[in-house]
């Protein structure tokens, strides 16, 4: 289907959407630590007020995260910028996100990295991240499955980027990686808190390192129609 192109209002945003605000976003990350330039200027400039219901749209620019439906949040802009900085500072080819959602981070991601893959196990949250890119003329792959199985056929990834929390890494997942790429996710610890992880691959073995402490969703298994 032909989708409507977005209209320069519906881009600039107005109020609280406007240019004037993403700007004070960007200047607050800034301040909390993002020092990627590429980072700071995609964000500057993508129009997150679109990738949440309207009723919402005039606290997209805070610094909070936003439900989207099906249990599911929009990561508040410093996660976005964190972990989008994390995955260029391995200067990527290849990267596999796993959790679509809105599509607001593939978007981000779709900017600054040359060959993007998304995966959403929600068929509806696919669907709308899947218009939204669209028109928003996002280059990235998009399809409906399990993340924890990967994306095997387009394997292997310089980055895999988990957009909710584990409890457990899968060995699938490690295994699409290439040699000297990294997997950056949430990871619940036994006494229920998330640390945000690092893990390389280094041949046949598996460097991790806690990065920080973070919250999100848990990561589940299964395809939603």
């Amino acid at each position: 289907m032909l989708l409507p192109k977005l209209s320069p209002t519906e881009l600039r945003g107005r109020g609280m959407t406007s240019q004037r605000t993403r700007d004070r976003m960007v200047e607050r990350m800034a301040h909390q630590g993002i020092r990627d330039e590429r980072v700071l200027a995609v964000m500057a400039n993508a129009p997150r007020h679109l990738f949440v219901d309207e009723a919402l749209a005039h606290r997209a620019y805070e610094d909070t995260s936003l439900p989207i439906g099906f249990g599911q949040t929009l990561s508040q802009p410093l996660t976005v910028a964190r972990m989008t900085e994390l995955t260029l500072r391995e200067a990527p080819r290849r990267v596999l996100e796993l959790g679509t959602g809105s599509g607001y981070q593939t978007l981000i991601l779709s900017r600054l990295v040359p060959e993007l893959y998304s995966l959403e196990r929600i068929y509806a949250l696919h669907q709308r991240a899947a218009q939204r890119l669209r028109r928003l003329d996002a280059k990235a792959r998009l399809a409906v499955a399990d993340g924890s199985s990967g994306w095997p056929h387009a394997a292997p990834f310089d980055v895999i980027l988990l957009t909710a929390c584990a409890q457990a890494l899968p060995p699938t997942l490690l295994e699409q990686l290439s040699d000297g790429g990294v997997l950056i996710a949430p990871l619940e610890e036994a006494d229920g808190t998330q640390w945000l992880t690092q893990v390389r691959r280094v041949g046949q073995d598996y460097d991790k390192r806690r990065l920080e402490p973070v919250r999100f969703v848990p990561l589940l298994q299964g395809v939603v129609d």
